[in-house]
């Protein structure tokens, strides 16, 4: 426990200046613009600056740090990768998807507005991302990374992954997953794409802002899909023994639902336990990074320890 928190005290006083000129940021792209009607430019902006760890954007940051960058100018990126993010979260809580009522220990956009909202908001959150990219990078740079993050959020990999979700949750009929090791893989799989996807293009996209060498950035994508998967292992756990209060959302909801998740299929033990080889396997991958990476080693160790 100590250690757990002489590592979150590190990590907070390395985050402190990069996250408030993350919040200045979305504040600023989020600002009222002609011709967005006021309901739908307050729900943007209910959305995208709720209270958050800013996990992604900080991502993003730190790689372009570790690998020879100054971040601040990836503070676009940084922005860019928290609206699809934030679109991301509005649509997974609408009733027709995993329906919930709480998200940031506050009632969901279609809670706290309406169902239409929340839609255009998502909606809304993803062009704004493809705005601030192309307006504020270079040309090249800028259509590199409208590809990582329009792919790392596309069909086959983020909005892939929550179709294959709610496949899991017999919305359209029992799967065809006879064996335990079948299961897995298909879990596995969901995640990669579902929640690792966006995590690994955060990790790249930060080593593309630095124009990092190829095989840097390959390392910092290795590290993101790891990374990813353990976030999400993690996640799946503390559905089980997390507090609401911390977390600032419902907990137990999967268990009730009977969804597919990994303490189920592995049991509570062996998924911390395979998060954290995950976690060592990331930080092993960036190690030729030498001390500059020392903040995503924290970060990555941070992930097994968190408690929301």
């Amino acid at each position: 426990m100590h250690q757990a928190k002489e590592l979150e005290d590190r990590l907070v006083r390395h985050w402190t200046p990069m996250r408030a000129a993350i919040e200045a940021s979305l504040d600023r792209y989020s600002s009222e613009v002609e011709g967005c009607p006021p309901r739908l430019g307050e729900a943007i902006r209910y959305s995208l600056l709720a209270p958050g760890k800013r996990f992604r954007p900080l991502l993003v940051l730190l790689s372009c740090q570790a690998t020879g960058g100054q971040w601040s100018a990836a503070l676009p990126i940084a922005c860019a990768v928290e609206m699809v993010h934030a679109y991301s979260l509005v649509h997974d809580d609408l009733p027709a998807m995993d329906d919930d009522d709480l998200r940031r220990g506050r009632p969901t956009c279609h809670r706290a507005y309406d169902e239409a909202t929340a839609i255009l908001v998502g909606d809304s959150l993803q062009m704004l991302a493809m705005e601030v990219l192309t307006a504020e990078l270079p040309p090249a740079m800028a259509a590199r990374c409208c590809h990582i993050l329009a792919v790392a959020a596309g069909r086959s990999r983020l909005v892939g992954g929550q179709a294959d979700d709610l496949a899991a949750e017999g919305r359209y009929g029992a799967l065809p997953l006879t064996s335990e090791d079948e299961k897995f893989a298909f879990l596995r799989a969901i995640h990669l794409r579902k929640t690792a996807a966006l995590i690994e293009a955060s990790a790249e996209l930060g080593g593309v802002a630095s124009d990092a060498p190829l095989d840097h950035v390959n390392r910092l994508k290795e590290y993101g899909k790891n990374i990813g998967l353990a976030f999400q292992i993690v996640d799946d756990c503390l559905d089980i023994d997390g507090l609401v209060d911390q977390l600032g959302k419902r907990t137990g909801k999967d268990r009730t639902a009977g969804k597919l998740t990994f303490p189920s299929l592995i049991g509570l033990e062996r998924s911390r336990a395979m998060a954290r080889e995950l976690v060592d396997a990331a930080i092993a991958t960036i190690s030729p990074l030498g001390e500059r990476a020392a903040a995503l080693v924290d970060l990555a160790n941070f992930i097994v320890s968190r408690t929301s």
